[in-house]
C-alpha cells in the first residue's frame, strides 16, 4: 500500500493588477527624487535661491549716459563698458571716467546723477514682495553723486552711504554728496530732508536750502545756508559768436546770481570738452566779483562754459550746467554733405545716430553735439519720443556753413537735405 505525502509547503497566489505595480514603482521614484533633492539641498543649498534674488533685486538701469562709464560686476569682477541694457545688481560698481556721466534709475523710482571721475557702488536695489516697499542702498566711493527720490511707500528705506557718514534719504528729497580726493566730504540738501549720521554717532537731519561738510576726522559742520547754482544768461546754448577781422572772437559771459545765498567771488572755466578735462581747458579764471566775463582771442571751434559761486564761509556751489556756443566764420552758401546716415535702436526710445563726413564737421541732434572723427565717421546716443518717427540732424562746418537732414526712426537711413 502506498502511503500519501502531504507537502509542508502551501503557497497563495495573489492575483496584482499591472497598474498597481505601475504605481508602485512611480512611487519608489518619485521617493528617490525627493531624497536625491534633498540631500542635494543639505550640501549645497537651494540652487534657485539666485532666482529669486534677480526677481526682488529688480535690477538698476540706466536712464541715459554719456562718455566713459564702466561697470564691475560684483561676483566676477568683470569690468564692462556700460550699455542701454546693462542692469545693475548688488555689488556692482559704477565708475565714470573723466568724459563720462550717468543717470540711474532704481527700484524705488528716486534716480541718481553719477557726475564725472567718480566710483559708486549699489549695495542693495530689492523690492518688497508686496511690490511696494524698496530697500535702496548706494555707497559714494568718490566723486559727486546727486540722487532725487519720489514719494516712498511706508517701510520703503533710501540710504546714501559715504566713507565717514550713513545719510537716510527722505521722500521727494533732491541731495547732492560730495567725496574729495583730500578726504573731506560736503553734503547739500535742495529740497526735502535727510537723517545724517557719521562714525561716531553723531546724528544731524539737514534740510530743504542747507549745506553741511564733513571734516577728515568725519566731524559734521553746523548747517548754512545752500550757496545756489549760478545760472548762466549769455551766451545762449547753441548760440553762434561770429569772428572778427583778427580771426578770432570776444564773447561777453554773462550770469545771474544765485537764488540763495550769498557768494563772495565766482569761477568761471570755458573749454572745448563738455566734461570739461584738463587738456581740453582753454580758460580758467577764479576771484571774479562781477557776474560777466570776457573771453579774448577764441578761434574757430566749439566752446563749452560754466560757472559755479563760492561763498565767504569756503562753501562752493555746484557748478552750472555746462552751455555750448561755437565760434565761426560767415558761411559761404556750400553744402555739408553727410553719407550712411542711419539710425540704430539701443533699446526702449534710445537710437544711435550714424554715419559719415568730413573730419571736423560738427553733428547736431535733438540737442546733442558730436564731432566727425579723423576717419569721417560720427555717431550719436539721442532718446526720442515714443511718436516720434524721424529725426533732424544738423551738419555744420568750421566756415560756418550748415545743412539739415532727417533720418528715419525705422531704419532705412537718411534722407536728402532740406
Amino acid at each position: 500500500m502506498v502511503a500519501n505525502r502531504t507537502s509542508r509547503f502551501a503557497y497563495d497566489w495573489w492575483i496584482i493588477q499591472k497598474r498597481f505595480v505601475y504605481l508602485v514603482i512611480a512611487i519608489f521614484l518619485l521617493c528617490c527624487t525627493a531624497a536625491g533633492a534633498a540631500l542635494y539641498v543639505w550640501k549645497y543649498g537651494n540652487p534657485f535661491r539666485h532666482i529669486a534674488e534677480v526677481k526682488n533685486s529688480a535690477g538698476a538701469r540706466f536712464i541715459s549716459f554719456e562718455g566713459d562709464v564702466r561697470v564691475i560686476r560684483a561676483a566676477t569682477r568683470e569690468n564692462i563698458s556700460a550699455t542701454a541694457d546693462t542692469e545693475l545688481y548688488p555689488g556692482d560698481t559704477v565708475q565714470t571716467q573723466a568724459s563720462g556721466r550717468a543717470r540711474i534709475g532704481l527700484a524705488d523710482g528716486s534716480t541718481l546723477l553719477v557726475k564725472p571721475n567718480s566710483t559708486i557702488i549699489v549695495r542693495d536695489n530689492a523690492k518688497g514682495d508686496d511690490g511696494k516697499r524698496t530697500n535702496v542702498h548706494v555707497h559714494v566711493q568718490s566723486g559727486q553723486l546727486s540722487v532725487r527720490t519720489e514719494q516712498q511707500a511706508d517701510g520703503t528705506t533710501n540710504v546714501v552711504e559715504t566713507p565717514k557718514t550713513k545719510n537716510t534719504m527722505g521722500e521727494k528729497t533732491n541731495a547732492s554728496f560730495g567725496v574729495n580726493a583730500e578726504g573731506t566730504e560736503e553734503i547739500r540738501v535742495a529740497t526735502g530732508v535727510i537723517e545724517t549720521s557719521n562714525q561716531a554717532g553723531d546724528k544731524t537731519s539737514i534740510r530743504g536750502g542747507e549745506y553741511v561738510s564733513v571734516n577728515n576726522s568725519g566731524r559734521i559742520s553746523a548747517a548754512q545756508k545752500l550757496l545756489d547754482v549760478p545760472q548762466p544768461a549769455q551766451p545762449h546754448d547753441l548760440e553762434k559768436v561770429f569772428i572778427g577781422s583778427n580771426g578770432a572772437a570776444d564773447v561777453a559771459l554773462k550770469w545771474q546770481r544765485p537764488q540763495s545765498g550769498t557768494p563772495a567771488y565766482y569761477r568761471v572755466e570755458v573749454a572745448t570738452s563738455p566734461f570739461f578735462v584738463a587738456d581740453g581747458k582753454v580758460i580758467e579764471r577764479d576771484q571774479l566779483v562781477a557776474t560777466e566775463f570776457g573771453a579774448t582771442d577764441l578761434r574757430p571751434g566749439v566752446y563749452f562754459w560754466r560757472v559755479r559761486a563760492t561763498a565767504a564761509s569756503g562753501q562752493a556751489s555746484d557748478w552750472s550746467d555746462p552751455l555750448k556756443f561755437m565760434v565761426v566764420t560767415r558761411g559761404t552758401g556750400s553744402q555739408v554733405a553727410l553719407s550712411d546716415l542711419r539710425a540704430e535702436l539701443l533699446g526702449g526710445n534710445i537710437y544711435l545716430i550714424r554715419g559719415k563726413a568730413e573730419p571736423g564737421i560738427t553733428i547736431r541732434v535733438s540737442g546733442r553735439e558730436t564731432i566727425a572723427a579723423p576717419d569721417g565717421a560720427f555717431q550719436i546716443q539721442v532718446t526720442a519720443g515714443a511718436t516720434t518717427r524721424e529725426l533732424a540732424v544738423e551738419a555744420q562746418d568750421p566756415r560756418g556753413n550748415s545743412s539739415q537732414y532727417k533720418v528715419s526712426l525705422s531704419g532705412r537711413g537718411g534722407r536728402g537735405r532740406t
